[in-house]
């Protein structure tokens, strides 16, 4: 085995097996994922803006000007699987962006992130464009070449077997689809590393404590973040599940990073 394939495996086995910085035993890292964000829910969309200064706004509208869905009508409306997409927010965007002609099916394991985002989107006059649907990542309830595009925005490095999920992507997207991923990434910038950890691992879970009673699971929310695989490695990940043209691209200096790649 080559050291790259060496690394791989590794980091696959690694992301099943450690909640944040606590090995666990392969199995039990989703159930407690679960809880973190029953949690969470209710207070998600606040402690993003917290955490972030707002960032995660423009993170994730150029991840969807990125995508660029068409903003024309089609003979059939392009088809969206938003995974771990719960409270809507880069469907919402899609469907805006594409002038409504866009059809979004909003999956996620989590209930209560669900019932957030079908809240929003009965708020905001969407329901038409969307369907909820509850399931696994790494077992897609859909039948194969589905989907004109699949996203999943700061969820991946919660799914146990990353291998499985990006598989099944590749799956239920349609010949010329495309895969993107939006997470959180390796800080490339002197000085703002060190700022950013030390705003990461000490003041996140206090102000998750202050706005939710839970530092606890903001504790975990930043560890994943240190635990996910590099750009790199990440990227040679989802060629490994089949894609073609991966590509990434860092912004606010690594914090974050938009990936890439197609069904050809």
């Amino acid at each position: 085995m080559s050291a790259q394939n060496k690394q791989r495996t590794e980091d696959v086995v690694d992301m099943a097996t450690s909640f944040g910085f606590e090995a666990v035993k392969e199995g039990d890292k989703q159930p407690r994922v679960n809880h973190v964000f029953h949690q969470v829910a209710d207070r998600y969309d606040v402690m993003n803006d917290l955490m972030s200064g707002g960032m995660h706004r423009l993170w994730k509208d150029a991840f969807v000007a990125w995508l660029n869905p068409p903003q024309r009508p089609r003979a059939t409306p392009f088809k969206l699987l938003d995974v771990a997409g719960g409270t809507g927010d880069i469907s919402f965007r899609v469907i805006e962006r594409s002038r409504k002609n866009a059809h979004s099916t909003v999956f996620d394991i989590n209930g209560s992130m669900l019932d957030v985002g079908r809240d929003r989107a009965k708020d905001n006059g969407l329901n038409a464009y969307l369907d909820f649907v509850e399931g696994n990542a790494e077992d897609l309830p859909f039948e194969d070449n589905s989907f004109d595009a699949y996203t999943i925005a700061y969820g991946i490095r919660n799914v146990p077997r990353i291998d499985k999920a990006l598989s099944e992507a590749h799956r239920v997207l349609k010949r010329g689809g495309r895969f993107m991923c939006l997470e959180f990434s390796n800080v490339e910038m002197p000085v703002l590393d060190k700022v950013y950890d030390a705003f990461s691992f000490h003041a996140i879970p206090k102000i998750g404590d202050f706005v939710t009673g839970d530092a606890e699971s903001y504790s975990y929310l930043v560890e994943s973040i240190r635990k996910f695989p590099n750009k790199t490695r990440f990227k040679a990940m989802i060629e490994d599940a089949g894609f073609r043209q991966v590509s990434y691209r860092s912004m606010s200096g690594g914090i974050t990073a938009m990936h890439s790649g197609w069904k050809l």
